[in-house]
Order: structure tokens, then C-alpha cells, then sequence
């Protein structure tokens, strides 16, 4: 059996995975809050900016360790927290303000047919497609933001055994 990585290693991998995921979220969040603004869809703006935002706090974390400064631990899982809430703040307006007007030009007649004979109108079949989608979206953040959330919680006190060591 391998022994547990010493808290340096910790460190280095923390170090790690925030610069990469914070790096990756902010150009991500970035660029959606382009594509939004361009769509002039406001709300997708905001909630990119926000994210990015706090992929920003992810980023200055990770700048606080490498400095040796642990609260930059509170900044890391704080900007998952961030990046949770607001994109679970967007979901829960999408699906409670449903914009069915631009996938009703993707349906075409066979495809309206299709519907139909599944027993639904267009309508109804086109408000819980993004629902379904929405829904997706929040389970895959919770899942993500959560599990990074809890990575850094769980490699706290190794972190700040790690910067004590250096000093």
C-alpha cells in the first residue's frame, strides 16, 4: 500500500488543479458571457461574468499560496461556492422564465409530427426540453463545484502544514 503524499505534494497539487480549473472556468465563463451579451441575452451575460468572476477568485487563491498565505484555501473553495450558486441562480431563472421562441424555428413538420404522436403538443415538448437541459446543467454543477469544493476542504489542514513547513 502507498503511503498518503506528504503535504508539500499537497501542496503542489492543489496548487495544480486550481490554476487549471480556474484558468479553464474563466475562459470558458468569459467567452459565454460573450456569446450571451451578443444574443443580447442579459442573464447569460451576467451569470458569465459572475463566473468568471469567481474563477478569478479561484485564480487569486492559488496566488495566495504560492505566496504562503493559507488563506488563499478559503479563497479556492469560496469560488466554487461562487461559481455554484450562480449557476444554479441562472438555472432556476431559465426554467422558471422558459424562451421557447428560437427552438420553435428548429422544428420541422416531420419533427412536429413526431411529437405529436409521442403525445405532446410542440409547446409542451419544447418547454421541458430546455427544463430537461437546465436540470442537467444544475447536476453537473453540483457535482463539479461540490467535489471541488470539498477537494479543497478536505486538503486544508495539509495545505497549512505545507506553508508552515516553508517558513
Amino acid at each position: 500500500m502507498k503511503p498518503p503524499p506528504l503535504p508539500e505534494e499537497i501542496l503542489r497539487r492543489v496548487l495544480r488543479v486550481a490554476s487549471f480549473d480556474g484558468t479553464c472556468v474563466l475562459v470558458i465563463a468569459a467567452a459565454g458571457a460573450l456569446v450571451s451579451a451578443s444574443w443580447r441575452d442579459v442573464a447569460g451575460a451576467v451569470v458569465g461574468l459572475l463566473v468568471a468572476g469567481a474563477a478569478s477568485m479561484e485564480l487569486h487563491g492559488a496566488g495566495l499560496l504560492r505566496s504562503g498565505d493559507a488563506r488563499g484555501m478559503r479563497w479556492l473553495v469560496s469560488s466554487q461556492l461562487c461559481i455554484l450558486a450562480s449557476i444554479l441562480a441562472y438555472v432556476g431563472y431559465r426554467i422558471s422564465n422558459p424562451d421557447i421562441s428560437a427552438l420553435r424555428k428548429l422544428v420541422t413538420p416531420e419533427l412536429a409530427e413526431q411529437i405529436q404522436q409521442a403525445g405532446l403538443s410542440v409547446d409542451q415538448f419544447l418547454t421541458e426540453l430546455p427544463r430537461l437541459f437546465a436540470f442537467a446543467v444544475a447536476v453537473a454543477t453540483i457535482l463539479f463545484q461540490g467535489g471541488m469544493a470539498i477537494y479543497y476542504l478536505r486538503r486544508g489542514a495539509a495545505v497549512e502544514a505545507a506553508l508552515r513547513e516553508e517558513d
